[in-house]
């Protein structure tokens, strides 16, 4: 059983102005690796993740996660 990594590579490339070429020449990564990873069809190696993360200067978890995210928009109910 494959386990999905979701993630917010699209979201943060769109709020931040970052094309997908951009993203792909800092990372010194294939193309479609990009694409892969945005539509959900290939999980980073832990290295790829944190190098994502440091680029964008977040968390790890801020662009990975086991669970999806939640929808933008919705109100989060404190615990």
């Amino acid at each position: 059983m494959s386990e999905v990594i979701h993630n917010r590579i699209a979201m943060l490339r769109a709020e931040r102005g970052i094309s997908r070429r951009q993203l792909v020449d800092a990372l010194g990564v294939h193309y479609q690796t990009i694409g892969y990873l945005e539509r959900g069809e290939y999980s980073p190696s832990l290295h790829l993740a944190l190098r994502i993360a440091e680029y964008f200067d977040v968390a790890v978890e801020v662009v990975f996660s086991l669970e999806p995210f939640p929808r933008l928009g919705t109100t989060q109910r404190p615990a």
